[in-house]
């Protein structure tokens, strides 16, 4: 199957203190990333903060991370909102950078449409776009989620829709996604590092991750070992992350892996409001989980 990648990293941006981007720093993430673990980047997306981000801001950083690392990777940009046209209107301007490989597309978030709605929404989206694009199925934050049979739909007549960052934490609706699309041209990532592994089991190809930004080769080797049919030593990497993993969602992303991410080096900056720095006690058991996991 040709994918984007095993593992694609939903990177943090990192902002200056006056809460603009700073380009170098996540130039100088994204290539860590790369160097470990990662077989692409998802640009922008929830983790990155992207609702605290300017157009022009995402734009830019579209275009660096796509000039500086784009030979080292996949990279996806996350173009979707809850404005159909205003979207439409975005993913053009995005589809005109080079070595950009996918664009990545939520679900009409706060709106809450029908499958009708969503329907309409990746339709307009798709036909601004030859690039592939990869849907984003988050019902915890967006409000509702798309449905297995509107996807095929959508897929048949627009075979550039291609792949589906799936977190709805449940695992019946992948397994129904291969049913209904059993070949090689529709890609299922996980939305849930710790579904990752049970993902695959279903016929998915990868996960779109948080923790590879402090455990993207063990991700990466998980993935390769299962593929290669040593399900066993898939099965102890998966038990090794899972204290990780478990720490890196004890509040709500990307909180977690920002602080932990600064902790092991990476120039992550500041948060941007309304997002902000962990607890004392949340502070605490990520130092404890990672402590754990780097020994």
């Amino acid at each position: 199957m040709k994918t984007f990648g095993r593992v694609l990293t939903a990177m943090v941006t990192s902002f200056n203190n006056d809460g603009s981007v700073n380009i170098e720093n996540c130039v100088a993430i994204a290539n860590h990333l790369l160097d470990n673990g990662s077989d692409g980047l998802v640009v922008c997306g929830t983790t990155g903060e992207n609702p605290t981000m300017s157009r022009d801001e995402k734009l830019a950083l579209f275009n660096a991370i796509a000039k500086e690392c784009g030979h080292k990777g996949s990279i996806i940009a996350n173009v979707g909102s809850n404005d159909t046209m205003a979207s439409a209107e975005f993913v053009k301007e995005v589809s005109n950078i080079d070595s950009i490989d996918g664009l990545l597309v939520v679900v009409p978030y706060y709106n809450k449409p029908n499958q009708q709605g969503q329907y309409l929404h990746f339709k307009t989206i798709a036909e601004a776009t030859t690039l592939p694009i990869m849907v984003y199925n988050v019902p915890s934050r967006v409000g509702t989620g798309i449905f297995p049979t509107t996807l095929v739909q959508l897929h048949n007549e627009y075979p550039h829709i291609c792949a589906i960052k799936e977190a709805s934490g449940n695992l019946m609706i992948a397994s129904e996604i291969k049913r209904l699309m059993p070949g090689d041209d529709f890609m299922v990532y996980s939305g849930d590092d710790g579904l990752t592994l049970p993902m695959l089991s279903i016929g998915g190809c990868g996960v779109v991750s948080v923790v590879s930004h402090v455990a993207g080769k063990d991700m990466n080797a998980m993935i390769q070992a299962y593929e290669s049919g040593h399900n066993y030593e898939a099965i102890r990497i998966y038990q090794a992350l899972s204290e990780i993993i478990k720490a890196m969602f004890i509040t709500t992303n990307p909180i977690p892996v920002k602080y932990a991410a600064r902790k092991i080096g990476l120039p992550v900056g500041k948060f941007n409001l309304p997002m902000c720095e962990p607890t004392a006690d949340e502070a605490a058991y990520i130092d404890k989980a990672l402590a754990e996991y780097l020994k």
